[in-house]
């Protein structure tokens, strides 16, 4: 099945990939950097730079996060010591989860 030329998106969606692709392109142009020089530290294309810069929502997230941490920009409000979830966080997002998209629970037959 061909991909489809165009995804309907929200406007928040769209507001907010537009954003920081401009975030993206001022933070290179005041590191002095050129779109090739990102792309090659990226390790993307010249042309995908450019669409992340444009704010293309069809780019990838990865590759977009990636630029965005190259330039500088600080997308969530943490350091590496809490980016990890804890059992009491992850419960809680289990939570918004419908039933069909969470892990089965294993039941332990403990009784000898």
């Amino acid at each position: 099945m061909p991909k489809p030329v165009h995804r309907a998106t929200s406007r928040y969606a769209s507001e907010a990939v537009t954003y920081l692709g401009r975030l993206i392109r001022e933070s290179r142009i005041g590191r002095k950097e050129t779109i090739s020089e990102l792309a090659e530290r990226a390790g993307v294309s010249r042309g995908l730079l450019q669409r992340i810069e444009q704010g293309d929502p069809g780019c990838s997230i990865g590759a977009a996060f990636e630029v965005a941490s190259l330039v500088g920009i600080r997308l969530f409000d943490l350091d590496r010591a809490t980016m990890t979830l804890s059992n009491d966080m992850l419960a809680q997002k289990l939570t918004l989860l419908p039933r069909s998209a969470r892990p089965k629970e294993k039941s332990v037959k403990d009784d000898f």
